[in-house]
């Protein structure tokens, strides 16, 4: 079953919420797609001003604003 877009988004926001800070693979994981798709996902979410990403050591760290 896909996933509208508000409702991938509200999943996705819900994830980083129980957890504070999530990579974008475990976002991925998650939501059973690929790690490219997971990050245009979580880029669309700061275009969106609702998360924040973090870059440490060559990792991609997602949190909410």
């Amino acid at each position: 079953m896909k996933l509208t877009m508000k409702s991938r988004n509200e999943k996705i926001l819900d994830i980083i919420k129980k957890e504070k800070v999530v990579t974008t693979s475990e976002i991925a994981k998650k939501l059973n797609v690929s790690w490219n798709t997971a990050n245009k996902y979580l880029l669309e979410l700061i275009i969106n001003n609702k998360i924040v990403r973090i870059k440490k050591e060559g990792v991609s760290l997602w949190m909410l604003k």
